[in-house]
């Protein structure tokens, strides 16, 4: 169950936001909480994989901090 009083909080944060900062943001944090997992993350954001590296491209070429895919444990 949602509470009305903390979504309209993260809302009003939001506002003044450009949409391009504000998407960049998310996809950024989402790459994060995915360990950089380009499929996991383009598929919580309902983007296509291309969508999202093309995004990438952008940001990196911009100058912000992508993180990186994480590599499994090799024994």
């Amino acid at each position: 169950m949602h509470n009305y009083h903390s979504d309209q909080a993260v809302v009003e944060r939001l506002v003044g936001r450009t949409l391009p900062d504000v998407e960049r943001d998310l996809i950024l944090a989402t790459l994060r909480q995915t360990d950089g997992n380009r499929t996991h993350a383009a598929k919580l954001l309902d983007i296509a994989i291309r969508t999202l590296r093309n995004k990438i491209s952008l940001y990196q070429a911009e100058g912000y901090e992508v993180p990186e895919p994480s590599q499994p444990l090799t024994q």
